[in-house]
């Protein structure tokens, strides 16, 4: 079974009040990112029944409930809690009878109740869930929220990616992560950096060493995660290459098969990288609200050429 998601870390996230102390939670994981409403569970029906997400009682199942039979009502838990399932949790701030928690203890069955209203928490569960058991990877690199835009800044070790990341943080922008990047494949169009809980705020300056970004610039200058909008290759700059100097067709690089913006950009001394960064950042949120520089100077040209025929 593939990576899991501590029942417990869900508890805790999620604020949810366990009505079934009794059973360990130690090894207890979701590995699904879904939930599921028991409604035809209650009725009998248990063909096609996604036993192996969060199940969710909210009003309508738990006043069906409360019109059963106590024969039927024991019997119906009783085969919905032979399932191999994660973990059940009462919306609303209702609670299951005796009979109902008995039986979840018997099974090995953990039993939750949460004040949010059912649509609200399997909102929030759902894309807590999604963002956690999303399709990862690990990647030399820094990111960086510019004028909310999220620049992942990629090359050689010691080209002057986290020099440039520090200069970035001096003029107001964020940090998320330093030397590490952790991907996230949210959606097929949003991927989400973070940092890895032992590098978290740190920069790693030759010559300096450690330094932390959120003691020195306060909490301002770092954010926990952040989508990956763009990305910036740096790389030596060679007489023999070259260069895109209009950027009229755009160049991407793939992470977990997404495509995202890419841009080359050569180093030379006297560049200034925080400066280049910013503005590859404001031009691609021109780009996204639907203006193009590199456009608009190729339409001016060529009604410049017809002018002149």
């Amino acid at each position: 079974m593939g990576r899991g998601i501590e029942l417990r870390e869900i508890v805790e996230r999620m604020d949810l009040k366990n009505l079934t102390p009794e059973v360990d939670l130690t090894e207890k994981e979701v590995h699904v990112p879904d939930v599921n409403r028991p409604a035809l569970q209650l009725a009998g029906f248990f063909d096609h029944f996604d036993s192996n997400r969060v199940q969710i009682i909210g009003n309508v199942e738990y006043n069906y409930m409360q019109t059963l039979t106590e024969e039927r009502r024991i019997y119906i838990y009783e085969m919905l809690l032979q399932h191999p399932i994660p973990c059940m949790v009462f919306c609303r701030g209702m609670t299951p009878g005796e009979i109902f928690l008995k039986k979840a203890v018997e099974s090995n069955v953990p039993v939750f109740s949460t004040v949010k209203p059912t649509s609200d928490f399997s909102a929030e569960i759902i894309r807590w869930m999604n963002v956690k058991l999303a399709p990862s990877i690990s990647i030399h690199g820094v990111l960086v929220d510019v004028y909310g835009v999220g620049v992942l800044i990629m090359g050689e070790s010691g080209i002057g990616k986290s020099e440039a990341a520090l200069e970035l943080i001096k003029r107001g922008h964020r940090l998320v992560t330093d030397d590490v990047v952790e991907i996230r494949k949210v959606s097929d169009e949003t991927l989400v950096g973070s940092a890895p809980d032992v590098t978290k705020n740190f920069i790693e300056l030759r010559g300096i060493g450690i330094v932390d970004v959120k003691s020195m610039f306060g909490v301002q200058s770092v954010r926990e995660t952040q989508n990956i909008d763009l990305v910036i290759t740096l790389e030596d700059w060679s007489r023999e290459k070259e260069y895109d100097r209009l950027g009229l067709e755009e160049e991407y690089t793939e992470f977990l098969g997404n495509k995202v913006v890419c841009h080359s950009i050569p180093i030379r001394p006297g560049r200034n990288l925080a400066i280049i960064v910013e503005s590859a950042a404001v031009n691609h949120r021109q780009k996204q609200m639907g203006y193009n520089a590199a456009q608009e100077l190729y339409k001016r040209v060529q009604e410049n050429l017809a002018k002149k025929r």
